[in-house]
């Protein structure tokens, strides 16, 4: 067991921001502690919560070699919302809304898949459908309880598999999406080692060469996996919040480097702020 107090930490928020599904709320204790399981990267975690303390169920060794990263535990978050304009109200309300945000390290190939799949899709559909593939085509492991949980497929799992196999996991037209990136991953024709060292842009313009991957999936992969924090994913309700609030356009140049950290604020306060069910695309 691993006890910190982290500051600007929150996660409940990082489970419903839209960037991680495979982040599960378990039941939370009578004293307000939130409970989290987490799989990734083959790994398992039980986390809870209780304002700032939180207690990770790992080893020392797991802790610093994996989840403080993973979590991005390092990085101090008021630094960024202290770059926030005092004149934009907006901005400062959504980050203040969404303060526990943390932009999470993981993995390449899973996050290709699942934004693939977060296509004119909503994140409960999006969660059942990579649990799907989970279970159909991971590994099957154990925690330290004795409870089994399934690892991530890699794309080697996916590259025989004809274009439609992937329909009974409930992704639909996206089954051809994930085959066919899977078959361009095997056989070389983008190579993710040499993605996760190019710059954003380069990294960028290498996703587009995926099937099915456009301007915004690619944006979330580089700010989700490759944690380029320029990256500023624009799906349907981020373009309706910069037409509202920003209709000479976000002003990226006064937060070059961490434009990607305040769309997840804008990101989280439209959607839950507001009640709406989170349709990512």
């Amino acid at each position: 067991m691993i006890t910190r107090t982290i500051d600007n930490f929150d996660i409940s928020q990082i489970c419903a921001s839209g960037q991680c599904f495979r982040m599960t709320q378990l039941e939370s204790g009578e004293d307000m502690t939130v409970a989290m399981q987490v799989v990734a990267s083959g790994k398992y975690l039980e986390l809870q919560q209780k304002g700032r303390m939180c207690i990770f169920d790992c080893t020392d060794e797991e802790f610093e070699l994996f989840w403080k990263d993973y979590f991005d535990l390092d990085t101090d978050y008021g630094s960024y919302m202290d770059r926030i304009n005092q004149k934009d109200t907006y901005l400062r309300e959504a980050a203040a809304y969404g303060s526990g945000m943390h932009i999470l390290h993981q993995d390449l190939w899973e996050m290709i898949v699942s934004f693939l799949i977060s296509q004119q899709n909503n994140i409960p559909r999006i969660r059942k459908c990579i649990e799907n593939l989970c279970r159909n085509y991971g590994e099957k492991k154990k925690n330290n309880s004795g409870d089994v949980y399934y690892t991530f497929p890699g794309p080697e799992a996916f590259v025989s598999l004809e274009e439609e196999a992937l329909k009974p996991c409930n992704l639909g037209y996206r089954s051809k999406y994930v085959v066919r990136s899977a078959r361009s991953v095997v056989n070389g024709e983008v190579d993710l080692d040499q993605i996760r060292e190019m710059p954003y842009e380069k990294a960028k313009e290498e996703l587009l060469k995926l099937f099915g991957v456009g301007e915004k999936v690619a944006d979330c992969i580089c700010l989700f996996a490759l944690h380029h924090l320029q990256a500023f994913p624009i799906d349907t309700h981020i373009r309706q919040a910069l037409e509202k609030h920003y209709k000479r356009g976000f002003p990226r140049r006064r937060y070059r480097g961490i434009e990607g950290v305040l769309q997840q604020y804008i990101f989280y306060y439209e959607l839950t702020g507001n009640g709406r069910q989170l349709i990512l695309y």
